[in-house]
């Protein structure tokens, strides 16, 4: 597998993603549900602004925290190395590897499997120092186009709708089929049931909407 297909892949992870998509979500609603139905069009003004702002600085500290992540792993892969070329004994080498790995997929491995890949790895040439590459640049980008451009749809509706009740109404109504579709990604990874997991990251949305804004947020 390539490094490149190995970014997008992280980059597109259901679990990582669509939770930011979701917090991300729940930021913007937070903003939405408390405009009051007599608000007049200076509001719905400051409103958007607020909510594009929000998550534009979310976008950019969840694209940031992925470069450091980047950083940190390629960090990690360099250490692994080094201890696996500098162990006395093959044992020493086979639990870095191990280790390294998560541990559903170590557990599964015999020491013939480890021992093999100790030695794929041995002949590798030495790592360089960990730095960021451009597909580092470039998957923080798309973090930040995921985060910032998931949660424009709940604000189009205080573009194109006069009526601010109906407004209100229709970025509810596509925030609850936002929160059902994350919920049934997470499920189809997970292989459980997708209409059952929507509907609970319905009603959990909601709540953590609720406690939110109960909470001053």
């Amino acid at each position: 597998m390539s490094a490149s297909r190995q970014e997008r892949e992280r980059v597109l992870d259901p679990i990582a993603r669509m939770s930011e998509v979701l917090f991300g979500l729940i930021m913007a609603l937070t903003f939405t549900t408390t405009l009051e139905i007599t608000a007049g069009r200076d509001d719905v003004r400051t409103l958007l602004v607020g909510v594009l702002g929000c998550n534009i600085a979310w976008g950019l500290v969840d694209a940031v925290m992925f470069l450091v992540a980047s950083v940190t792993e390629r960090g990690h892969e360099v250490l692994t190395m080094r201890d696996v070329r500098a162990a006395v004994r093959p044992e020493d080498a086979h639990r870095a590897i191990a280790g390294a790995m998560p541990p559903f997929l170590s557990s599964s491995l015999t020491s013939d499997d480890l021992d093999r890949v100790r030695q794929r790895l041995l002949a590798r040439p030495h790592l360089n120092q960990p730095m960021l590459m451009r597909d580092d640049w470039l998957g923080a980008l798309a973090v930040f186009l995921l985060v910032f451009l998931s949660t424009l749809p709940i604000v189009i509706p205080f573009l194109v709708v006069a009526n601010v009740q109906l407004a209100v109404r229709l970025s509810n109504l596509i925030a609850i089929v936002m929160m059902f579709a994350i919920g049934s990604t997470m499920a189809r990874y997970a292989g459980i049931s997708p209409w059952r997991t929507g509907l609970a990251f319905v009603v959990l949305g909601t709540v953590l909407v609720a406690i939110t804004i109960a909470l001053g947020g």
